[in-house]
């Protein structure tokens, strides 16, 4: 796939019956997205096909500019919001929860770190929903390591030049922008890295194979070539310096974010268990006195109350501490992602135990387990818990107080 070539002109905020949905509720707008995702979720799960109807509602409803100030525009969300959210949008399809959380997580960089004039060409266009963002910060032959690059960025005159592979872009091939990881122009070691910005019709953006997933099918996540020239000005923060918005943006708010995502998802099959146990012809086919049934209930709930417990106290951390380098403030977000990956699977596991085969494992039962589990396994593979223990096993040694944040 190529994209156009053209620059886009500039774009303001929309006006009158194009305009995002004024005076809706917060959770009316999420309602409406709900709604497009699930009537049109056989279709995209079979077909793993991008959720271009959610992703409209998104753009209507003013969604996409859930973190953008009021003052410029947008609805002015705080991170508790963008929790909210994405649990709420988790309960219908994972896919689509994550899909919003990392552009808000891209959105989030842009308010924090961008400059004019930059800043003010975006942010109108991420309020009035004309602006999907996709991240680009996986690279071949770096592993997960998020720091590092070895995609070089030479400038030339005012210019930059992109040429970037990455081997897993959510959502790109329907982004309108791409916050883009490559090395410095200055670069003299391979963790000198810059973040850009660079519009779709800045670059010739180039997919490779198939979509073909056993789970997250609707999140498209293809490999992607990107090439082109973007204005200097289009650097968020400084060259050199992604590791402070690392630090501070990009892993707070995807591990907020992937870990709301999927306690959404595992909610959401919980839930769909305890009304169908409820429901009259349940009470008929279930023992509802079983001690085995009323345990593995118990014990999903356990893990949701708990990864629940964690993802709000991570929150109020990511809310009220300017400097979250701490070792003890790493540990926690770290584990909050270890932990979400772990117990949200491992809850919906349960669940398939506790109902067997029909309403446990077959696609077509009404409690959706079955794509449920299949799209929780990816979890402890995004960004690898593996990699996150190695990590928080050099951390623990830089806390021989065991402070806890």
């Amino acid at each position: 796939m190529t994209a156009r070539t053209a620059r886009p002109a500039p774009v303001g905020p929309r006006h009158g019956k194009d305009a995002p949905a004024a005076g809706m509720s917060l959770s009316e707008r999420v309602a409406a997205v709900a709604r497009a995702a699930e009537e049109n979720l056989p279709r995209t799960e079979r077909e793993a096909a991008f959720p271009e109807e959610a992703l409209a509602q998104m753009r209507r409803t003013g969604l996409l500019g859930l973190l953008v100030p009021s003052a410029e525009g947008g609805l002015g969300g705080s991170v508790a919001d963008l929790v909210d959210v994405t649990i709420a949008l988790g309960r219908t399809d994972m896919s689509m929860a994550m899909i919003f959380a990392m552009h808000c997580q891209q959105s989030q960089a842009i308010v924090e770190h961008a400059r004019s004039p930059l800043r003010e060409e975006l942010l109108p266009r991420l309020a009035a929903g004309d602006l999907y963002l996709a991240s680009v910060t996986t690279e071949p032959g770096k592993g997960g390591h998020l720091f590092r690059s070895y995609a070089r960025m030479p400038a030339v005159g005012e210019t930059l030049e992109i040429d970037r592979a990455a081997p897993i872009v959510t959502g790109g091939t329907r982004a309108d922008g791409f916050l883009i990881t490559m090395l410095s122009p200055s670069a003299t070691a391979d963790h000198h890295v810059s973040l850009v910005y660079a519009h779709r019709g800045q670059l010739r953006v180039q997919a490779s194979g198939e979509w073909n997933p056993m789970g997250m099918r609707s999140s498209h996540s293809l490999p992607l070539r990107l090439t082109g020239t973007i204005p200097a000005h289009q650097v968020i923060g400084d060259h050199g310096d992604f590791h402070r918005i690392a630090q501070s943006v990009f892993g707070p708010l995807a591990h907020l974010g992937w870990s709301a995502a999927w306690l959404g998802t595992a909610a959401g099959a919980l839930s769909r268990v305890t009304r169908m146990l409820r429901d009259p012809a349940g009470r008929k086919r279930f023992d509802l006195g079983s001690e085995l049934l009323l345990t593995r209930l118990s014990r999903a709930r356990q893990r949701l109350d708990t990864v629940h417990a964690l993802l709000r106290r991570t929150q109020h951390l990511v809310q009220v501490e300017t400097d979250l380098s701490a070792p003890g403030r790493q540990l926690l977000l770290n584990s909050l992602k270890i932990t979400a990956a772990e117990e949200c699977y491992a809850s919906v596991n349960d669940l398939i135990d506790a109902v067997g085969l029909r309403h446990g494992y077959l696609k077509d039962s009404p409690t959706g387990l079955e794509k449920a589990l299949r799209d929780l396994r990816s979890a402890a593979l995004n960004y690898s818990n593996d990699r996150l223990h190695l990590a928080d096993g050099q951390l623990c040694l830089l806390d021989p107080d065991v402070n806890f944040s």
